[in-house]
């Protein structure tokens, strides 16, 4: 056991060893600041409920080096994103402008979620037309009781 401990301990200090400072993120840190903030706002068009900052999809490194780019060439937050908007459409924007062309993505949940509701309520009605009491038969009642004394045992 002392050995075993004696090798996690040195395995430890090794590691130490080997480590690495970090590379830097950018050569530019504002750069890197303005791209957060834009790429939080953009979809990552692979993951789909994923923001461009947080993905690791090889598309979203893609797509973040272009916006990187487009911030160096001196281009606004407004002008990257109607880059991207022309590039993938309005999906790629966390929340898409309210036009005809995006309706569905702003009214479509709540469509669903009411006719979700529409059916659930149809279902339960006729279900509850169908269901009916009907009394048990004396013979039925004789063997539930009798049941129900086996059971008490």
């Amino acid at each position: 056991m002392r050995r075993l401990f004696a090798a996690l301990l040195l395995l430890l200090a090794c590691s130490a060893v080997w480590a690495k400072e970090a590379a830097p993120l950018a050569e530019d840190p504002a750069v890197e600041k303005r791209l957060m903030v834009i790429s939080e706002e953009l979809r990552c068009l692979v993951c789909q409920n994923e923001s461009l900052a947080g993905s690791r999809a090889d598309l979203a490194q893609d797509l973040r080096r272009e916006v990187r780019n487009l911030i160096k060439a001196g281009k606004s937050d407004a002008e990257i994103k109607e880059f991207m908007v022309s590039r993938y459409g309005d999906f790629v924007l966390y929340r898409p402008p309210l036009k005809p062309t995006t309706w569905l993505l702003w009214i479509g949940p709540f469509v669903l979620l009411l006719a979700a509701v529409g059916g659930l309520i149809a279902y339960l009605r006729r279900r509850g037309r169908q269901v009916t009491d009907t009394p048990l038969s004396a013979e039925e009642s004789l063997r539930a009781e009798a049941l129900l004394k086996e059971s008490d045992k």
